[in-house]
């Protein structure tokens, strides 16, 4: 039997960055791999017919294209620590029903997957944890989850598409904690400058009703804001549309490269690299 998802709930908002990956793989083969979607969409019970014609758009492609660098750019940096580091605990932050960790898996480290409860919920009914993997319910702003993680080998912790809902003294508290408690461990993420955070959050704002998002994180200079964050603090950035991969040599198409460059540039859309000394 099909795992069933009502329309207008929580598991819905939860399979639409699914169903992101899902036609990443399909459409950029190249640049993205993610079967786990595929098999996951595969075995639900949800009409997809309207997300489906949507997806058709120039610019819902896009969008998947960035869903597909991002997912990518993160996964490169797991991977660089893990050379070092192959027996280090992946942690991923907000990870939804994202299989990030396991496409990294090396077969040695350890794999953690945090989000709210009701989002374990249903993770743990469509993605239940494997050998070396726990999902833990919490708030990430609940720092008891700390606690759980075994960090002896290393860590690494990604995040993507968590931390714009995080106001600014929020993410200080957060890194600050994280940098005392696992130093030598590596946190990286996606960020965006003022300009790019009002546009990812702008339907969000609306719906919750705030009226001051210049309290939200945001980074132009990474290098030049975070380090104040923590003591010790090695920050490093790239773009993440640009900053990994040549697009060019994957002939995403000229319309796409100059998108790619706009959110670079005038949206500051980058990988934050933050290591704990």
């Amino acid at each position: 039997m099909k795992y069933h998802i009502e329309k207008n709930s929580v598991k819905e908002t939860l399979i639409i960055p699914l169903y992101g990956r899902k036609k990443c793989s399909e459409l950029f083969p190249g640049i993205y791999s993610d079967q786990t979607a595929k098999s996951v969409i595969d075995s639900l019970d949800y009409d997809f017919s309207e997300i489906e014609k949507k997806s058709k758009s120039l610019m819902h492609r896009f969008g998947f294209l960035e869903i597909a660098m991002r997912q990518t750019d993160l996964s490169m940096e797991v991977r660089e620590y893990l050379k070092a580091h192959p027996k280090a605990s992946v942690v991923n932050l907000g990870c939804g029903l994202d299989s990030t960790g396991r496409a990294c898996d090396n077969g040695q480290c350890h794999l953690y997957n945090i989000d709210f409860p009701d989002v374990i919920e249903v993770r743990n009914q469509l993605l239940p944890a494997r050998e070396r993997e726990e999902n833990i319910a919490s708030d990430l702003k609940d720092l008891t989850w700390f606690d759980r993680i075994e960090s002896r080998n290393g860590v690494v912790f990604f995040a993507a598409g968590v931390f714009y809902y995080f106001k600014t003294r929020e993410m200080k508290e957060f890194i600050r904690a994280m940098s005392k408690r696992f130093p030598g461990g590596k946190l990286v993420f996606d960020a965006c400058n003022k300009r790019g955070v009002r546009m990812m959050l702008k339907t969000w704002v609306k719906e919750a009703g705030i009226t001051n998002i210049e309290e939200y994180f945001s980074v132009s200079d990474a290098r030049k804001e975070l380090p104040s964050f923590g003591e010790g603090l090695q920050v490093s950035s790239k773009g993440y549309m640009l900053g990994y991969t040549d697009l060019k040599k994957h002939h995403v198409g000229r319309f796409f490269l100059l998108l790619s460059k706009l959110g670079d540039g005038a949206f500051g859309m980058k990988i934050v690299r933050i290591d704990f000394k």
